[in-house]
């Protein structure tokens, strides 16, 4: 009994440790680096591209850096997006530094107001993953009039599987290795 309570306050250290660090939003730089929100250099690196590649979920919060001088982010609907229009922007921000935080799940639009750049291909469609339901959890805002869990429908992000992830990417412990570390430790506990 000496060892169990140890390896239990243990257990229950690293998974209140990796839930939490599951849960904190992230602040994503557009493109990757500064000053990706510009005119793409060729058709096959797009911010589109980019953001196929990308997994965003409620809470994060993208950052633009670009020159407030000469360009701007306009955030639009699909039909706006779709005919590069940055007459009627749903927000436009033109400080340099944008942040912005993915408040929903779905499709997000976003073009630049500079003119002629839209048509030249900057701009960028991104879809924020949809939240898991959990029974008792989330805010009211995630359940309908009756208090049950609202349904949010997923679109496929792409046809092709997903890039695997580059060696050692997380740079430390993840759900999957603290689950691992977790049994490993029962199993000596045990033992």
């Amino acid at each position: 009994m000496g060892v169990i309570v140890p390896v239990l306050t243990l257990v229950f250290l690293l998974l209140t440790t990796v839930s939490h660090a599951a849960s904190k939003p992230r602040m994503i730089l557009v493109g990757g680096s500064s000053q990706s929100w510009k005119v793409p250099d060729s058709s096959s690196n797009t911010l589109n591209q980019w953001a196929e590649n990308n997994r965003f979920k409620v809470g994060d919060i993208l950052v633009w850096k670009y020159d407030a001088k000469v360009d701007s982010v306009l955030q639009v609907t699909k039909e706006d997006y779709d005919s590069c229009n940055t007459s009627n922007p749903l927000k436009q921000y033109n400080d340099g530094d944008t942040k912005f935080e993915l408040e929903n799940s779905g499709a997000y639009f976003f073009i630049s107001g500079a003119p002629d750049h839209c048509a030249k291909g900057q701009k960028m469609h991104l879809v924020v993953l949809a939240e898991r339901n959990v029974p008792g959890g989330g805010s009211s805002g995630d359940r309908d009039e009756g208090g049950n869990p609202k349904v949010t429908p997923v679109i496929p992000l792409a046809k092709t599987p997903a890039p695997a992830p580059a060696h050692n990417a997380a740079g430390g412990l993840n759900v999957g290795s603290g689950l691992f570390l977790t049994a490993v430790a029962i199993g000596l506990a045990m033992a």
